[in-house]
């Protein structure tokens, strides 16, 4: 666990988290001034308190610690924070900045810290309500520093010095690796599973060996007691965000329901689980091209090898700028002359080259990516536009099927799973379980469902898939809108509803039949709230998809919905397709 202590944390809150009371104070903040310095040691103090015997000396699992966020060019002051970060008890392994900070990265302590980057498939803050170029994540290179991200908070005069982060020092880590965006007023996005998994892929490709996300878990955002606590133009900010809503389109929704991106990304961290050590101090190794591949925009890829062995990374994907298909490419590596393979339509992948699976036996290639392994079991996902053919050392070679059924050689044993199998693959109190049309979780020694209802799941036996049932049955919500002329009820934020100039409005009370499971709204709208007994309990941005509320958040209670009218006057991808 990494722990974000800051002060400064942004986060799109009021203040970047600062309460109102320390801006009236007058003094510098984010420096050595003493007055500051005091109320940060005050604070620190609280925040240690509430720790104790959850770090990593203690037998915790607090391994790493925050310190700031953002901060450009105050080594000095980083290097204090740190040091009486460690003097009240918090102490961990590692201490980490966000390394980022135009194009010669943030100036640190150097021997203090490690510095964590990251990478997002689009820019909310980004001042214009435009389509932006293709991201340059979606792309195989060495650059680890964005300096795009917090552009609209810093104050940067362009001016260049001698500072140069000297990043062959660090191994490479994110901390701010996209798991979905957050839609400002101004830029509203319509996130895809690929959309994540694709740069999760390819910074790994690049020799990422920590994979920290923002946002995993979406959030909802407290209300003060005198004010919002969101980031707005109102409270000297450039952006405009919801006043509840943190939900960030994560792979975690804000009311806990999974997105496409889970399940995607979950293909990736079975493997890192299971071959971390493995992968761990490979090099990456940049492609050599053919003379015509060189300008190819659709042929991305990257090795990570030791030497004799490693993994291929190939990514086939750029969000809003599809890739054209790419007809039998031939990879060298490793010593090793692959089968031509078709990269077709919207694919990411990495393929095992001489993975040694026991002393005696090793799997010169695949063409499936690997996911995880299961005693002498090994688990690979069938790959689009590819023949799933299996290379052994000892001149054999399989092609089995993709229907999660165990095939074995020399020992070892092979189980091949589609992608909608592959997809449903969660690791839960050490054994292996599959489910298409549900999210598998463990909570009590119980595997459980993220989605309510009853649903069939398989668990692996060893050699075999074992049916079982898990859930229990689940009767949905009904939702019950009924126009009215005027609110039923106070608006007691009006100025959210004002963003975009006062656009007309449209009030519905609201009537849930029971407190499970999720309702949706489905019709347009710029922005919506919801009350419920005269308290705000939900708010959004209109940005193309339905706005799914917990039932729990109505039922029993007096609600309304008020909307405004559709904008066209901003930045909204669900109007481009």
């Amino acid at each position: 666990m990494a722990l974000r202590i800051g002060p400064w944390v942004h986060g799109e809150s009021r203040n970047g988290g600062f309460p109102d009371w320390l801006l009236q104070k007058n003094i510098p903040l984010r420096c050595n001034h003493p007055e500051y310095l005091r109320l940060v040691r005050r604070y620190f103090e609280h925040i240690a308190a509430q720790l104790t015997g959850l770090f990593w000396g203690e037998g915790g699992n607090i391994v790493a610690i925050q310190i700031e966020n953002e901060l450009p060019d105050q080594p000095e002051h980083l290097a204090e924070l740190k040091r009486m970060t460690i003097e009240l008890g918090m102490v961990a392994p590692l201490y980490t900045v966000t390394g980022w900070s135009g194009a010669s990265g943030t100036r640190i302590p150097v021997r203090e810290f490690l510095p964590m980057f990251g990478g997002y498939c689009d820019a909310p803050w980004a001042t214009g309500t435009e389509v932006l170029p293709p991201s340059v994540h979606y792309r195989f290179c060495r650059m680890r520093n964005d300096c795009a991200i917090g552009a609209d908070l810093a104050d940067r005069d362009g001016s260049k010095d001698s500072w140069e982060l000297p990043y062959e020092q660090y191994p490479f880590a994110t901390c701010e690796l996209g798991g979905g965006l957050q839609s400002t007023y101004h830029r509203r996005y319509i996130i895809r599973g690929m959309d994540i998994y694709a740069i999760a892929l390819t910074k790994l490709g690049c020799g990422n060996n920590f994979q920290g996300y923002y946002m995993y878990h979406g959030g909802t955002n407290p209300l003060g007691e005198n004010a919002t606590l969101q980031e707005s133009k109102a409270s000297g900010y450039p952006n405009d965000v919801p006043i509840l809503s943190y939900d960030f389109q994560a792979p975690i929704s804000e009311y806990g329901e999974v997105r496409e991106q889970y399940s995607r990304l979950q293909l990736l961290h079975l493997f890192l689980h299971d071959f971390q050590e493995m992968l761990a101090p490979m090099t990456p190794v940049d492609a050599v091209l053919p003379e015509a591949g060189r300008k190819d925009d659709a042929l991305r890829c990257m090795l990570r090898t030791d030497g004799a062995g490693g993994f291929l990374f190939v990514n086939h994907y750029q969000r809003l700028y599809p890739l054209r298909d790419v007809s039998g490419v031939r990879w060298r590596a490793c010593g090793l002359e692959l089968p031509p393979v078709d990269l077709v339509g919207e694919t990411a992948f990495i393929l095992p080259l001489k993975l040694r699976l026991k002393a005696d036996l090793r799997l010169d290639y695949a063409l499936a990516q690997l996911l995880c392994r299961e005693g002498e079991v090994f688990f690979f996902l069938e790959l689009p536009g590819m023949r799933p053919e299996f290379c052994f050392d000892d001149g054999t070679v399989m092609v089995p099927k993709a229907d999660g059924r165990l095939v074995r050689h020399g020992g070892i044993g092979i189980v091949l799973l589609s992608l909608s199998m592959a997809l449903g693959l969660r690791r839960l109190g050490g054994q292996l379980w599959l489910a298409s049309d549900c999210s598998l979780y463990q909570e009590d020694g119980v595997v459980r469902t993220v989605q309510p209802g009853l649903w069939k799941a398989f668990r692996w036996t060893g050699t075999a898939w074992e049916q079982e049932h898990v859930g229990e049955p689940f009767t949905p919500a009904e939702l019950r809108l009924t126009p009215v002329a005027e609110a039923p009820g106070a608006i007691v934020y009006p100025e959210e509803l004002e963003l975009g100039g006062g656009r007309p409005r449209r009030y519905f009370r609201l009537e849930v039949s029971s407190g499970e499971g999720f309702v949706e709204i489905r019709q347009a709208f710029d922005v919506a709230q919801i009350y419920a007994d005269g308290q705000l309990v939900a708010d959004q941005f209109y940005c193309g998809i339905p706005w799914r509320i917990p039932a729990r958040l109505l039922f029993g209670k007096k609600c309304f919905l008020v909307q405004t009218d559709e904008s066209r006057q901003v930045y909204c991808e669900y109007a481009r397709q």
